[in-house]
C-alpha cells in the first residue's frame, strides 16, 4: 500500500493566508469577539476547552495555527460537516479576531495519568519522531504549529489516523503525513495518551 500524495495546489489558500497574516488583527470590541466565539462554544466548550468527544480544545492554540485552520475550513480543503457551514460565513476580520481570542485563553491541563507506562511509551515515540522539533519542547505549539499538550486524547488519535490515511490537509501536512504514515496503531495510542496528559 502506498501513501496517498498530499501535495495539492494551494496557491489560492497561500494568497488568502498571506493576506490574513500580513495584516495585524484590527481592534475588535471585546463583546463582539466574545459573541462570535460563543457560537464556537457549542462544540468546543466554554472558554475553548472541549467537553465533547472528538472535538478539539481551542484554548491556548497558537493564533496563526487557528487562523490557518479556519481558512482551510472556509476554502473546503479541510472538511468537517459541522465546521464547513460556519467557516463559509466568517470574514477575514472574524478569522483574525477569533484566532487572537482563543490563543489568549488558558489552555486545558491534562487529566491525571492513569496509565504512566503507556505515557512512557508515548514519550519515547515522541522523542523518536522528533515531535518537539516542530511542536516545541513543552508541546505548546508555536506560530502555525498546533498545541498538543492537554488536547483531548481521542481527538489526537483521530488526527494522527487522518494524517496517516492522507485525509487531512493544511499547514504542515507533508511533514505530518510522513511521520504519521510510519506510526503503528500502538504508537498512535501511546502518543495520544502521553500528549493528552501533559500539564
Amino acid at each position: 500500500m502506498h501513501r496517498q500524495s498530499v501535495s495539492r495546489p494551494l496557491s489560492a489558500l497561500a494568497v488568502s493566508l498571506a493576506a490574513l497574516l500580513n495584516h495585524p488583527a484590527p481592534f475588535a470590541h471585546a463583546a463582539d469577539v466574545k459573541e462570535k466565539a460563543a457560537v464556537c462554544a457549542g462544540c468546543h466548550g466554554d472558554n475553548g476547552i472541549s467537553q465533547t468527544e472528538n472535538i478539539p480544545s481551542l484554548a491556548g492554540q497558537p493564533d496563526q495555527f487557528l487562523q490557518w485552520q479556519l481558512v482551510f475550513f472556509r476554502a473546503g480543503s479541510r472538511k468537517n460537516e459541522q465546521m464547513q457551514p460556519i467557516a463559509e460565513e466568517i470574514t477575514n476580520e472574524d478569522i483574525r479576531s477569533l484566532g487572537a481570542y482563543f490563543s489568549q485563553l488558558t489552555p486545558p491541563k491534562g487529566p491525571e495519568d492513569g496509565d504512566p507506562d503507556l505515557s512512557k511509551k508515548g514519550k519515547e515515540a515522541a522523542a523518536g519522531r522528533r515531535c518537539a522539533s516542530c511542536h516545541t519542547d513543552s508541546y505548546a505549539g508555536t506560530k502555525a504549529v498546533a498545541r498538543l499538550a492537554g488536547q483531548r486524547e481521542e481527538y489526537l488519535v483521530k488526527a494522527l489516523r487522518d494524517y496517516k490515511a492522507g485525509l487531512r490537509v493544511g499547514g504542515g501536512v507533508a511533514a505530518m503525513a510522513d511521520i504519521a504514515y510510519s506510526l503503528s496503531e500502538e504508537e498512535i495510542t501511546a502518543l495520544a495518551h502521553y500528549l493528552a496528559h501533559l500539564q
